[in-house]
C-alpha cells in the first residue's frame, strides 16, 4: 500500500497533511512524540490531535519517537522501504525566541532531524519524494534592508520596487544577514535537503513559508501568530506587540493550501527545488490590521501591550512571491485569505475543537 511518512503529525500542517493523504489512499505515518509541549508549555501540546487522528482515520498510526533517533528512524524506513513514496517532514522547534534558550536543542531537532531523515530515506526509499517546510527565516533579517515606507497601519514597499507587486522571490541572498539562532538551524536544514537532492539525485523539494496558520494550530506565545492573536481576543489573554510599532506585515497562508502545494510537488516533482510559498499579496496583514479583525469577529477590545524592542532577526515586512511555484504548478492557487482563516480560527476556539500562536 503506497505510504506516506509525517513527521511533526499533530501539529498544523502535518495534521493538515495526515488528513489529505488520508483522503487520497494513503497509509500515513507520523511520527509525533509531542515535543511542542516541550518547547511551548501544556497549552500548546498536540497530544489531543494525535489522539483525534488515530481514532477517526483507520489509515493511520503515529510513531511516539524523536527524529534525532537516528535507530529507531532506520527501524521504521526499514520496515516500509518498498512501500515509501512520500516523506513530508514538517517537524521542527519554530520559535526564535526558544532557539535562543537552548540552541543545542533548537539545532539538534532542526538540523540533525532533518540530515537523518534525509539519510534513512536514501537508505531505504531513495525514489520517495522528500518534502521540507522550510522558513522565510533563512534570508535573516536581509528583507528589512528593503526600502520600506511607513504608512498608518502597517509597513509597505515603496511601489517602484520590483517586489511591490508580487512579494519577495527566491533570488534573496540567504548570506551576510543576522538570522536569529533558529533561522541559522533551518538554514542548515534548508541547504542539506538542496543538496541531497542535486548532489544525489532524490526527489528533494524545499517550501520557505511565510506565516502558516488555520484552525488546528495549538498556539502559543512563541508560536503562531493569528491562532494565538485570536485565542488572546477570546479570552482576555493579553497580547504583546514587540516592535516596529505594530505595523510589522506578515502573509498568511491557511495549512489546507500549503498542504496541496505540498501535494502538487509530490505529483511532480522538481529535485532540489526551493520555493518562497506564503499568502503573497492576496492574504497579508500586519499585526494592528490583524488585532482590529480579530476584535471585530470576535466582538470585544483586546487587551495589548507594546514592547519596544523587536524580535531578534524578525522581519519588519514579509510578502512571499509565488509567481515560481504557480509557473511550475499551474493547477494550485490560493483559496484563503486572512479574514477566512480568522473566521475559522475564531469557530474552531470558540467551539473548544482546538487547543489555544506566532510565527
Amino acid at each position: 500500500m503506497k505510504t506516506a511518512i509525517v513527521t511533526g503529525a499533530a501539529g498544523l500542517i502535518g495534521s493538515e497533511s495526515v488528513r489529505f493523504l488520508s483522503e487520497r489512499g494513503f497509509r500515513v505515518i507520523g511520527i509525533d512524540n509531542d515535543m511542542r509541549r516541550y518547547f511551548f508549555g501544556d497549552g500548546a501540546s498536540t497530544r489531543w490531535m494525535a489522539d483525534k487522528l488515530t481514532a477517526t482515520l483507520p489509515e493511520f498510526h503515529n510513531e511516539n519517537f524523536d527524529i534525532r533517533d537516528i535507530d529507531a528512524l532506520s527501524k521504521l524506513f526499514a520496515e516500509h522501504s518498498s512501500d515509501i513514496e512520500l516523506v513530508l517532514h514538517t517537524a521542527a522547534q519554530p520559535s526564535h525566541d526558544w532557539a535562543a534558550r537552548e540552541p543545542l536543542t533548537d539545532f539538534t531537532v532542526n538540523a540533525n532531524g532533518t540530515l537523518n531523515l534525509l539519510e534513512v530515506t536514501r537508505r531505504h526509499c531513495p525514489d520517495a519524494v522528500f518534502i521540507f517546510t522550510s522558513t522565510n527565516k533563512v534570508y535573516g533579517d536581509r528583507p528589512n534592508t528593503l526600502p520600506l515606507v511607513e504608512l498608518e497601519q502597517r509597513w509597505e514597499i515603496a511601489e517602484d520596487h520590483p517586489y511591490y507587486e508580487r512579494g519577495i522571490d527566491e533570488s534573496m541572498s540567504i548570506d551576510s544577514t543576522l538570522h536569529s539562532i533558529f533561522g541559522a538551524s533551518k538554514v542548515a536544514a534548508d541547504v542539506m535537503v538542496q543538496e541531497y537532492g542535486r548532489y544525489f539525485g532524490m526527489k528533494t523539494g524545499v517550501f520557505r513559508g511565510g506565516c502558516l496558520t488555520g484552525p488546528a494550530h495549538s498556539g502559543a506565545e512563541l508560536h503562531g501568530f493569528l491562532a494565538w492573536l485570536m485565542q488572546c481576543a477570546i479570552d482576555g489573554t493579553r497580547y504583546r506587540i514587540y516592535g516596529y510599532r505594530g505595523k510589522q506585515v506578515r502573509d498568511n497562508i491557511h495549512s489546507f493550501d500549503l498542504v496541496n502545494a505540498l501535494y502538487h510537488f509530490y505529483q511532480a516533482p522538481r529535485p532540489g527545488e526551493v520555493y518562497n510559498i506564503g499568502g503573497a499579496r492576496f492574504s497579508n496583514c500586519s499585526m494592528l490590521e490583524a488585532i482590529a479583525m480579530c476584535e471585530e469577529i470576535a466582538g470585544r477590545k483586546m487587551d495589548t501591550e507594546y514592547v519596544e524592542t523587536n524580535r531578534v532577526g524578525d522581519h519588519i515586512w514579509w510578502i512571499s512571491d509565488v509567481q515560481k511555484f504557480r509557473d511550475h504548478y499551474p493547477g494550485w492557487n490560493l483559496t484563503k485569505n486572512v479574514r477566512d482563516i480568522l473566521l475559522e480560527i475564531h469557530a474552531a476556539k470558540a467551539t473548544g475543537a482546538v487547543a489555544g500562536g506566532r510565527c
